[in-house]
């Protein structure tokens, strides 16, 4: 059994003072810290907690739940337990903390409830967002996340290498999904996809078959499927029989030690129809044609209306990246910690590609017959995008 793998203090260290910096830049004096996914990013533990953050000196790293847990895995210095919220100004005073005139939080994710409470218990702070300077920070990745992504990717094309060997008919598509899911568990998937934009919950991926592919959901992406119930999560695979013929498109996540890789590949117990195999040679060339031309520097809209451009070329213009009114409005989305991370490749998405970051290209078509397309995950180098996916991407019939 693999051991964990904790983050280096070198990696939080570099974290902390770009992020001091663009603090002290922005004229704060300090920024309070508690979601899991940026509490994770600047201490390595993503235990139930708050980290204070001033423009100098070391951060305070403050644990309700699991103290234990989080001495073991954060490489920071400071680590006190956390009896109760009302002590956070006084815990942090403590550490030679005295300045909160200008204080950041993560407001576009913090609840209602747990800002005014903050508010209140710091009633001489002003309290400004933070979150997009956060995001610009994870934006761009350090080597050692490249790292951790590729490995990700690993894992997700052993995946999808064994679904040839799980296909039969009549097998439900949640079973395909179970099996599926069991390769990447075994290999160190954590079981679970992080998404900061409100209420997009997300399990591990969407596998769909035939038309069940065309079945609209809530999730702000391309293909949707009927999933095993309204409720909870209604979305991907569901109880439909896999027919002799249907296109089956797997589209998942892969996330080993927090760092999440995205792609899609289809499959086929038999031969897809015939407008299916040309859709997906369309959206194949798509990406060829979109990668090419991305380079540093680029506007992120531009990338989206070159897609848009040559999928109107195709004839299937209508069905891409979704059809009718459940069509999506980007073709590609960053990837790291957390699913829908800057860059975007959408329209009036001004945001310039610059290099090491990462990202997934995904264009696809949703027909009657069913959802097909590509999806690959990348790292901008310094003059073109690497591809971090490797499995075949040609339709496996079996």
């Amino acid at each position: 059994m693999e051991s964990h793998q904790y983050t280096p203090f070198n990696e939080i260290s570099s974290r902390i003072k770009n992020f001091q910096q663009k603090l002290s830049a922005e004229n704060f004096t300090g920024a309070l810290i508690t979601q899991h996914t940026d509490l994770f990013y600047f201490t390595g533990t993503s235990q139930n907690g708050y980290l204070f953050i001033p423009c100098d000196k070391e951060p305070v790293l403050m644990i309700r739940k699991s103290f234990q847990r989080a001495k073991k895995e954060s490489p920071l210095k400071n680590i006190v337990e956390l009896k109760s919220m009302k002590l956070l100004p006084e815990i942090i005073k403590e550490a030679g903390h005295t300045d909160f005139r200008n204080m950041g939080m993560e407001l576009d994710v913090l609840p209602y409830n747990t800002c005014t409470f903050l508010m209140k218990i710091f009633n001489k702070s002003k309290f400004t967002d933070i979150s997009s300077i956060i995001r610009d920070i994870r934006t761009i990745k350090s080597d050692y996340e490249i790292q951790l992504l590729e490995h990700s990717c690993s894992v997700l094309d052993k995946a999808f290498e064994k679904v040839p060997e799980m296909l039969r008919i009549n097998m439900t598509e949640i079973e395909l999904a179970s099996l599926f899911e069991a390769q990447m568990r075994k290999r160190g998937y954590s079981g679970c996809c992080q998404l900061r934009s409100f209420d997009q919950n997300f399990f591990m991926g969407n596998l769909v078959s035939g038309k069940n592919g065309v079945v609209p959901t809530f999730f702000d992406g391309p293909v949707g499927g009927a999933g095993v119930s309204p409720a909870n999560n209604p979305h991907g695979a569901g109880w439909k029989k896999i027919n002799k013929n249907d296109i089956i498109c797997i589209d998942y996540t892969c996330v080993v030690n927090g760092y999440t890789a995205d792609a899609t590949r289809m499959f086929c117990i038999g031969k897809p129809a015939k407008k299916i195999i040309d859709a997906h040679k369309a959206a194949l060339m798509i990406q060829k044609e979109i990668v090419k031309i991305i380079k540093p520097q680029m506007e992120c809209a531009d990338i989206y209306e070159k897609a848009m451009l040559l999928a109107a070329e195709t004839g299937f213009g209508n069905h891409f990246m979704g059809t009718g009114c459940d069509q999506v409005k980007f073709i590609g989305h960053g990837v790291g910690l957390e699913l829908d991370e800057p860059p975007v490749f959408a329209k009036n998405f001004n945001m310039k590609i610059e290099p090491k970051m990462t990202f997934a290209i995904e264009p696809k078509f949703v027909l009657p017959e069913g959802a097909v397309g590509t999806e690959n995950t990348y790292v901008m180098e310094s003059e073109a995008p690497r591809v971090l996916t490797h499995a075949t991407e040609e339709i496996i019939c079996v």
